[in-house]
């Protein structure tokens, strides 16, 4: 009995890395992030089915990113809702898909690492 018990603890402490290597997944690009911006204040503006389909369409594979924080999978997440033809194209509903459009450059860019100054020696 104990022998299979640490049969299968050896090939469990074998597999788990295997298991956890996840492929490297680029950040979306700056370009990627403002073309789904740029889509989003067409649809706001034009209020048609083809320019608020583009929105959802460019941003739904972000949304299975693995490396991009919640915030940015919320404001992409409330990005593809808003961005529905409307009856009317009042002011209101342009204004929800802009002000959301506009916080994805910096919700999503990819965080810089700052690094720190060398500490200067005083004689």
């Amino acid at each position: 009995m104990t022998f299979k018990i640490t049969r299968f603890l050896l090939l469990l402490a074998f597999a788990s890395p295997v298991i956890a290597a996840e492929p490297y997944e680029p950040w979306p690009s700056k370009d990627q992030l403002r073309s789904i911006e740029l889509a989003a204040y067409a649809c706001s503006r034009d209020n048609t089915t083809e320019a608020c389909a583009r929105v959802r369409q460019l941003a739904d594979p972000l949304m299975d990113h693995s490396r991009l924080p919640g915030l940015c999978k919320d404001v992409l997440w409330s990005l593809m809702d808003e961005a529905k033809i409307a009856s009317t194209n009042d002011f209101r509903r342009q204004d929800a898909i802009t002000n959301t459009a506009r916080r994805i450059p910096r919700v999503c860019a990819e965080p810089v690492i700052k690094k720190e100054k060398p500490k200067s020696r005083q004689g």
